[in-house]
């Protein structure tokens, strides 16, 4: 037996209205499309929000942790500002000047007689600095030790063509 229609609704109606019990098809279409679009503009702001970051990575760039605080404060305080430092600071190039500093002290260290890295292990092994060389000398005579020989001479130039040059 077919429902009858009421009297008062009009007999020519749109195919989105569901009778009476029956599932709504609209709604449940516009739930998925919704749903899909919020997750959608979700993950398309959180790669811009992290552009930043992700080009500091890319270059390997000395300033890659900076970038990063700077992304997460405008993440959470929701301050451009930051998104923009952040930005400008990962196209930037900042010189590496740690690089000639390790070098200086690889070189110094194999002046020493040490192997380059090895000058801090040694320091700390024995939990303080060397001991200087009137330390040494002055040492007990009695104790049944003899003081450790020096590798190198110290303060002693190799030629007088290194003064010259220092």
């Amino acid at each position: 037996m077919a429902e009858q229609l009421h009297p008062a609704a009009a007999h020519n109606l749109p195919a989105f209205i569901t009778a009476p019990g029956e599932t709504d098809v609209l709604m449940v279409v516009t739930a998925i499309i919704l749903g899909l679009s919020v997750f959608g503009f979700g993950l398309i702001f959180l790669r811009l929000h992290t552009l930043p970051e992700r080009v500091a990575h890319k270059a390997h760039k000395i300033q890659f942790e900076i970038v990063a605080i700077l992304g997460l404060l405008a993440l959470f305080t929701h301050m451009h500002i930051f998104w923009v430092a952040g930005l400008m600071l990962a196209f930037i190039d900042i010189p590496d000047f740690g690089g000639f500093l390790s070098r200086i002290a690889g070189s110094v260290e194999r002046m020493a007689g040490l192997k380059p890295g090895a000058g801090a292990d040694d320091a700390q092994e024995t939990g303080a600095a060397t001991p200087s060389p009137k330390a040494v000398v002055a040492a007990d005579p009695h104790d049944g030790r003899e003081p450790p020989a020096p590798k190198k001479p110290i303060n002693t130039p190799a030629s007088r063509r290194a003064v010259d040059h220092a």
